[in-house]
């Protein structure tokens, strides 16, 4: 039996693809930096991804588009021109999605929401994600995405965060010091070491930026799975 193909727009090192890849599509990845491409896991391409789109969007049975966050994320938000500094491709993105007419998702940061129809959010916690310190500490991921789409998406129940638990984060630019977070701040941390963000995220493969730039594959795995219910009904 033919696996659905799943076309992986602005692609980075993967964590989008391989949720779709574990959910059941034969994914492929179009992005146009190569540094990132060297650690995409599937077949992908190098080249802007709306002209991709634009021309071959209509060979795949669904797509996925995650348009760079800069412009949207809180890490920006004291930038005074961050609005004509950096692109913010969501429209852009979304016209080209419908003009192909393939089922879509749009994936970005909590900050993105105003450009965002009908989001659903998606939080680490929803997946179990976690991990544990080089110093034996146990850690949880939170990472809310949103995710727009022309089909109905569910999530599960967003529960209160236990705030018993330690919060780590994968972010560039983000505080690092363990004492701080934990006795002063009471708040979220990014551990040193690699290993630790891999696993946080369960991305084996990636670089320490694809860490911080990728969602964990389980919110696509989750996703994949109600796309290719969609497909499936539609034949």
């Amino acid at each position: 039996m033919r696996r659905p193909r799943l076309l992986d727009l602005f692609c980075g090192e993967g964590g989008a693809g391989m949720g779709y890849h574990r959910a059941g599509f034969d994914v492929t990845g179009v992005d146009n930096d190569d540094k990132r491409l060297a650690h995409y896991p599937f077949e992908h391409h190098r080249a802007d991804a709306l002209e991709y789109l634009l021309a071959r969007g209509r060979e795949y049975d669904a797509i996925h588009a995650s348009p760079t966050c800069t412009g949207y994320t809180r890490g920006t938000a004291a930038i005074p021109n961050r609005y004509e500094r950096y692109d913010r491709l969501i429209a852009a993105t979304r016209e080209a999605l419908r003009e192909i007419g393939r089922p879509y998702v749009i994936e970005n940061v909590e900050g993105a929401r105003p450009e965002l129809i009908s989001p659903v959010l998606l939080c680490g916690r929803m997946f179990g994600l976690s991990a544990t310190d080089t110093d034996g500490t146990s850690l949880v991921m939170d990472r809310h995405r949103l995710f727009e789409s022309n089909i109905l998406l569910l999530a599960p129940e967003h529960v209160k965060h236990d705030r018993s638990l330690q919060v780590a984060g994968a972010y560039g630019g983000a505080r690092r010091d363990k004492h701080e977070a934990r006795h002063v701040r009471k708040g979220g941390y990014v551990p040193a070491d690699l290993g630790v963000l891999r696993d946080l995220l369960n991305t084996p493969w990636m670089t320490e930026r694809g860490c911080f730039l990728s969602i964990p594959p389980a919110y696509t795995t989750f996703i994949g799975a109600q796309l290719i219910e969609h497909l499936e009904a539609a034949v």
